[in-house]
């Protein structure tokens, strides 16, 4: 299958040389350009494209603001972020938007080219080369323990309390403890909102179809 890419970049160099590499690979075809947010806007209503290559800094707002309505609009969409901007916060803000990934503009095209392809099979899993100092400065952010992660991680399998104290070799009581301090810190009230929470801060990947399994399955709406 050809991937329909369409690229939003407000330098028209970038836009054409975009264009041209992406055009020799034979596994991609650029079907648009955007140099705005409202251009990309109705490019993307246009297009329908199965990615979109972005730039945060738009002249009419944010790139940001373009993912996250992008992401509103389709969960399959493939967004990746390319971008100079390289710092954990904006890595962060690109995940928190909703792209599936962020490439430094600096790269070496084969990394685009891969990150284009990774993101039109999983959109809603975040990649970037910098996400281990992201996601710590997020973890720092929030305050949970080592532990805490473990057991956060943990809950998307859909075990009970008395299956978690089993696999960790913990109490019941213990376990409990752990997610009453889980979900304080992240300031919800059960494992479901827990889990929502931590995929759209980039805690756990995102996977929305495994997140209504786990809703029907301890009767949480």
């Amino acid at each position: 299958m050809t991937l329909r890419v369409l690229v939003i970049d407000d330098h028209v160099i970038v836009r054409e040389g975009l264009r041209r590499a992406l055009g020799r690979d034979d596994s991609m075809r650029v079907v648009g350009e955007a140099a705005s947010r409202n251009e990309a806007i109705a490019q993307i209503s246009h297009h329908n494209p199965d990615v979109i290559v972005v730039d945060i800094n738009l002249p009419d707002g944010s790139g940001l603001e373009v993912i996250a309505w992008a992401r509103s609009l389709s969960q399959k969409i493939g967004i990746v972020a390319l971008t100079i901007a390289r710092l954990p916060e904006h890595i962060l803000a690109c995940l928190e938007s909703g792209a599936s990934a962020h490439v430094d503009k600096a790269a070496p095209l084969n990394e685009l080219v891969s990150a284009i392809r990774q993101s039109a099979i999983t959109p809603l899993t975040f990649n970037s080369r910098k996400m281990t100092s992201a996601i710590a400065l997020r973890n720092q952010r929030i305050g949970l323990t080592q532990r805490e992660l473990e057991i956060l991680e943990r809950l998307t399998s859909g075990d009970s309390v008395r299956q978690l104290a089993i696999e960790l070799f913990l109490s019941e009581s213990t376990v409990k403890t752990h997610l009453g301090s889980i979900y304080r810190k992240l300031e919800v009230s059960n494992r479901v909102q827990a889990i929502n929470k931590a995929r759209g801060i980039g805690l756990l990947p995102r996977s929305e179809e495994h997140t209504s399994e786990l809703q029907s399955r301890f009767g949480i709406s």
